[in-house]
């Protein structure tokens, strides 16, 4: 069974543009990775520091395996250099109704 996975994250200010770039550099290696379905990015209009990233995997066990990917090759950190706090991670199953 698919799980969407939320990440809710603030993002410094003055790093946005510099969030966005990177997305559109590196983003289709998320959408290319094995047991991803699809990916979008959607800022908060009452927030614009708040950022969500709204993920379509195959199962939790894909996206940890993606979660590994970018970890090694540096990304989770040059990601996080970004944020302003820790983001919050949502794994959500779909009750079938």
């Amino acid at each position: 069974m698919s799980v969407l996975v939320l990440v809710d994250v603030k993002i410094k200010p003055q790093s946005f543009d510099d969030l966005r770039n990177w997305m559109k550099n590196n983003l289709h290696d998320t959408r290319a990775f094995d047991g991803c379905n699809g990916i979008t990015i959607r800022r908060n209009q009452d927030d614009p520091t708040n950022v969500v990233f709204v993920e379509d995997w195959e199962s939790r066990s894909h996206y940890e395996k993606y979660l590994a990917f970018r970890s090694e090759r540096g990304d989770i950190e040059v990601l996080t250099a970004w944020a302003d706090g820790e983001p919050k991670f949502v794994y959500l199953d779909n009750i079938g109704v």
